[in-house]
């Protein structure tokens, strides 16, 4: 992806003097809306870190096209707005997911912000429909992470069918305890929620900001309701094209990529790790980590399989590098599986929460789109895949593999192209792993009007208010008045990624580090 650099620099060259506002007639700020009597109602359910935070619920049809018949109930959080001369309506945020919770990502948003933008906003964050306090949150077969399950590279016909077998009993049990909800669990169901809550909020119009999955969340929402967009911020961005057999195949070369800068790393603090300067020999190394693993799992809990689920966060995210890099030196070096386990334990394991995020990440994807209903094509393409790219692919493949035995139909992808909607502020890094760069090009260039601000070399999975100034200057910007960058490249504007970490004996930003994490930590993994 850096072949990246060049198309961008024309964009950096230009972007100072040329912002621009959004025209006055598209994003008027409304005024503050009475709530109408069925409302939500709001009750303090502060935090330590959050203490204005509020909670509650709404009731939404099931079915959208059924408006009168069975009803859920939607968990809703807010941080009120509190300046008395600028109130700019709802700010509804999304950690992505599918799956992810959004309550506590409503208090983490308002205190990130500039206290003068956030206070002008009541942030809202929300439980999609099937998730966490949201009712009924879907738990389709718990403990389907249970360690130790079978190596997820299957070498042997043995293998293969083990790994088919758990996925078959994932889908089948989604079918039993929720066939009657699957066919409403998807995104455009979930924009009809947005817009519920936006009815039950009496405003006329919303402000968003989505990260990851929410990119596409918010994508749908302004293709299906355009007039109610005052303004849109989406990060980490989606490409709708793919969505999703497509969009998972191609995080499996990014993922590898961004494993091999971790290798990398780790090979530039030689000092710290002692595994050698050479990141193709530190890889191999891994390997044979993984294949130690996969015959003797550490502790009898890590084996190869949970060695990916602990080590692909890493992808996502570089602060966790320092953490992983110690057990894997004292692995290698010591045969000391003790800090595998304990970064396990801290990445890779599933809790209960995991096992509901699960189950709606795979209902929203499986319902979504069209997946191959014959394993045939699954095989050959992910081995395809696998000797260009073996750090992720299979694990990834098993992940969404329920999809081909789903015992819903597919819905047809939304075609999110519009030219209807304000100018949408865009935020990508050129490296990442999860939503590659290529989705925040082609979102660009679908959303007439959209501004796209590059975080050039940077390779973590949402990269707004986790630290990078020049990123949260943009972002803050457009959220006061509406102004976007405007470039002639490929990029409206261009920040330099943040420092990678250092290693944890070294002395480190750990401000910049912990507003990283708890961000990551909302975000999560997969989303």
């Amino acid at each position: 992806m850096n072949r990246r650099a060049a198309a961008l620099c024309g964009a950096a060259a230009v972007v100072a003097g040329m912002i621009t506002a959004v025209p006055a007639g598209a994003s008027p700020a409304p005024a503050a809306p009475a709530v109408p009597a069925a409302g939500p109602t709001w009750k303090k359910c502060g935090t330590k870190n959050y203490p204005t935070l509020q909670c509650a619920s709404l009731k939404v049809p099931l079915d959208h096209t059924n408006p009168q018949g069975r009803k859920i109930t939607l968990a809703l959080s807010r941080v009120p707005h509190t300046s008395k001369k600028a109130y700019q309506g709802p700010l509804l945020v999304n950690p992505g997911g599918p799956g992810g919770s959004g309550l506590t990502l409503a208090g983490f948003v308002a205190a990130s912000l500039p206290k003068n933008v956030a206070a002008q906003y009541d942030v809202i964050g929300f439980d999609p429909r099937g998730v966490g306090a949201s009712r009924p949150a879907l738990n389709c077969r718990p403990g389907h992470f249970k360690p130790v399950r079978p190596d997820s590279l299957p070498t042997t016909p043995a293998l293969e069918e083990a790994n088919l077998d758990r996925v078959e009993a994932f889908a089948k049990a989604c079918a039993t305890k929720y066939g009657d909800l699957l066919p409403y669990i998807d995104t455009v169901s979930a924009v009809q929620d947005m817009d519920a809550i936006r009815g039950a909020l009496g405003a006329r119009k919303i402000n968003y900001f989505g990260y990851s999955y929410g990119t596409y969340l918010g994508a749908v929402y302004a293709k299906l309701h355009p007039g109610r967009v005052r303004r849109m911020v989406l990060d980490s961005v989606v490409d709708p094209t793919g969505v999703w057999y497509d969009d998972n195949i191609a995080q499996d070369y990014a993922f590898n990529s961004r494993h091999r800068a971790f290798m990398a790393w780790v090979a530039k603090h030689d000092a710290t790790y002692g595994l050698g300067t050479d990141p193709e020999r530190i890889e191999a190394a891994w390997y044979a980590m993984r294949a130690a693993l996969a015959k003797k799992p550490a502790d009898g809990t890590v084996g190869a399989s949970e060695l990916e689920d602990t080590f692909s966060p890493g992808a996502y995210f570089n602060g966790y590098w320092p953490y992983l890099a110690d057990a894997f030196a004292a692995y290698v070096k010591t045969k000391n599986d003790d800090p595998l386990v304990e970064a396990y334990e801290s990445f890779g394991a599933v809790d209960t929460a995991g096992d509901n995020g699960y189950s709606v990440y795979t209902s929203v994807q499986c319902r979504d789109a069209g997946w191959p209903r014959d394993w045939d094509e699954w095989r050959h393409d992910n081995w395809n895949v696998y000797k260009k790219a073996p750090f992720m692919t299979w694990s990834n493949a098993w992940y969404n593999a329920p999809c081909a035995f789903w015992p819903t139909d597919s819905a047809e992808p939304v075609d999110v192209s519009n030219d209807a909607v304000p100018p949408v502020l865009l935020f990508q890094a050129t490296d990442d792993a999860a939503t590659p760069y290529e989705g925040g090009v082609t979102v660009h260039h679908l959303l007439g009007g959209s501004s796209l601000v590059v975080e050039e070399g940077g390779g973590n999975h949402g990269v707004t208010l986790s630290g990078n100034t020049c990123l949260d200057k943009h972002l803050a910007a457009y959220l006061t008045d509406g102004r976007v960058p405007r470039g002639n490249g490929e990029a409206d504007a261009v920040c330099a990624k943040l420092p990678d970490p250092k290693p944890l004996t070294a002395k480190a930003d750990t401000g910049t580090a912990s507003r990283g994490a708890t961000l990551h930590g909302l975000i999560g993994f997969r989303g």
